[in-house]
């Protein structure tokens, strides 16, 4: 016949408590990770003839001018290259360079038809 004997304690022992604290930190971080601050943009705004002309910044293509002016798009302040091109008009450039804190950039692009 066994004897009667104490309830069990269902507490973890003394040594293993921080590292279930850590193991508890570990999952609440992992699933509400800190958030990077918002890097800083300026707002770009294009608009102009042809509306199915290719709109490139910095060498990427981001799209027609028709997407571009309705959307707009985001830059990093700095110096940006922006090349406007269609089929049949001579490629229109522009640099521009957008500070932290500035307004919308709004350009107008006027593309010139290739001459005959």
């Amino acid at each position: 016949m066994r004897s009667a004997s104490r309830p069990r304690n269902r507490r973890a022992p003394d040594a293993v408590r921080p590292l279930l604290s850590l193991c508890l930190l570990s999952v609440l971080t992992a699933c509400d990770p800190a958030k990077e601050p918002a890097k800083p943009t300026v707002s770009l705004r294009l608009y102009g003839r042809p509306p199915n002309a290719t709109v490139t910044v910095d060498g990427q293509p981001l799209g027609s001018l028709q997407f571009v002016e309705a959307r707009g798009v985001a830059v990093p302040p700095g110096v940006h290259y922006i090349t406007v091109t269609a089929e049949g008009y001579l490629p229109w450039d522009r640099e521009v360079d957008a500070k932290v804190g500035s307004p919308p950039i709004t350009i107008a692009v006027a593309l010139t038809p290739v001459p005959d």
